[in-house]
């Protein structure tokens, strides 16, 4: 499989496994248009694009998930909640909360120790522990996204590996295409995406439907 096969292999399996609730959809594309403006800012003010990406990004993303997404047997794909969890690609809510709680920790840790056992040069400033914290979180999301793009390379293959890493840095313009139509089902009090390009898809590996094809019937 090439690199551009196993990318929409991998958003699909996402899309169908991962995003039934409305509520869930329309919180992935408040995190996609906030991943996008942080993108933005990153070359401007690392502390702007920190506190985007994680407070109301990733934040927003993740309550989706944990609070919203169905957990029960998925009827539309024939499968369980937990083959869903063992199969996933990148990381499964047990993976989320260990890197969940590395983040939630980083600012007590920056606190008690400004200098981070002697690695910076302590802050003197709200705005410089702001700034060292931004920069914590940033290099924490760096990590967190070379370290899984590794171990796939090791489980899987490079290409999976790869496709992961492409696929995770572009989430947020797939996101905005697939879900940009969500709050408006939400708002005529549909909870509960119906699925029907799932329900209709033939899923051969050469037939994976593109975003626009999964966007025109959600």
């Amino acid at each position: 499989m090439s690199l551009l096969q196993e990318l929409r292999k991998q958003r699909w399996d996402d899309h169908r496994y991962y995003h039934h609730s409305r509520v869930n959809q329309s919180l992935h594309l408040l995190s996609a248009l906030s991943f996008l403006t942080a993108y933005v800012y990153l070359l401007i003010d690392p502390v702007v694009t920190a506190l985007l990406g994680w407070f109301v990004a990733m934040c927003s993303r993740q309550i989706g998930h944990f609070f919203f997404e169905p957990k029960g047997y998925d009827r539309v794909n024939n499968v369980t909640h937990d083959r869903k969890e063992r199969i996933k690609v990148g990381y499964n809510l047990k993976r989320k909360l260990v890197l969940l709680s590395i983040w939630g920790a980083s600012p007590i840790v920056l606190a008690a120790q400004p200098s981070l056992f002697g690695l910076i040069t302590p802050y003197q400033s709200l705005y410089g522990y702001l700034y060292d914290l931004s920069v914590m979180w940033l290099c924490l999301a760096a990590a967190a996204l070379v370290f899984r793009t590794v171990h796939l390379f090791f489980i899987y293959d490079l290409t999976t590996g790869l496709a992961w890493f492409v696929k995770i840095l572009t989430d947020p313009f797939h996101d905005v295409k697939l879900y940009h139509k969500a709050p408006l089902h939400l708002l005529k009090g549909e909870l509960i995406d119906p699925m029907l390009d799932v329900r209709s898809a033939n899923t051969k590996p050469d037939s994976y439907p593109k975003a626009s094809e999964i966007a025109s019937t959600s």
